[in-house]
């Protein structure tokens, strides 16, 4: 590395959303939801989420960020047992899985795999909880997103299409496909550099495992 470049290491802690973070949490999901509705994806509101359907996911405990310190969070994802009755049908088994809902990353620190460290933790999670899959649903028409989900470990389920519904392309994976043969409880280095000019911008996931 030359000596003029800086090596910069940003230490992301995941963590629960509490109500103080409804603000910076609503910041991030416009900011994502602006920025997809500007490439033509019809996932989320152009406008972002109400507070009022981010506060009972705060308030649930389900809601959790990757916090660098700073007002905003770099991402944020939302794990539960909710499945959506118009997608998940009792053929599913819906009870055999957790759901993930309003992943979205920072701008700023896209690119860098926080997404892809959030699904493992998800996975994660419902291994723990003894459930065989994490499932998920996006926008029946992104093709982008729905390889980013493929290349992350899921596989296409079906496709609803409902007209009153922008998403409809279900996704799941096995849960048991994320358990590391030694895990960790510690630090957990995961995410790649970032280049850009002659600085050299990491970040550093901590205590990843924690809430399973």
């Amino acid at each position: 590395m030359p000596a003029n470049t800086l090596d910069l290491v940003t230490e992301l802690t995941l963590r629960r959303a509490t109500p103080a973070d409804l603000e910076g949490v609503l910041a991030l999901l416009t900011r994502t939801a602006g920025w997809l509705n500007g490439l033509g994806v019809r996932q989320w509101p152009a406008g972002g989420f109400p507070a009022e359907r981010i506060e009972p996911l705060i308030g649930a405990g389900v809601m959790y960020l990757l916090d660098d310190g700073s007002p905003a969070p770099a991402a944020t994802i939302a794990v539960d047992g909710h499945a959506d009755a118009e997608f998940w049908t009792p053929a599913d088994r819906p009870g055999d899985a957790l759901y993930v809902h309003k992943l979205a990353v920072s701008r700023t620190c896209s690119g860098q795999g926080l997404g892809e460290v959030l699904l493992d933790w998800a996975a994660l999670r419902a291994a723990a909880h003894d459930r065989p899959y994490l499932r998920l649903d996006c926008a029946k028409d992104n093709a982008r997103l729905q390889a980013y989900y493929r290349k992350a470990g899921f596989r296409h389920v079906r496709t609803v299409d409902l007209p009153h519904r922008a998403s409809g392309a279900l996704f799941e994976r096995d849960a048991s496909a994320a358990i590391p043969a030694a895990p960790s409880h510690q630090h957990t280095p995961v995410v790649p550099a970032q280049r850009s000019g002659h600085a050299v911008q990491a970040w550093r996931v901590l205590d990843i495992t924690a809430h399973n």
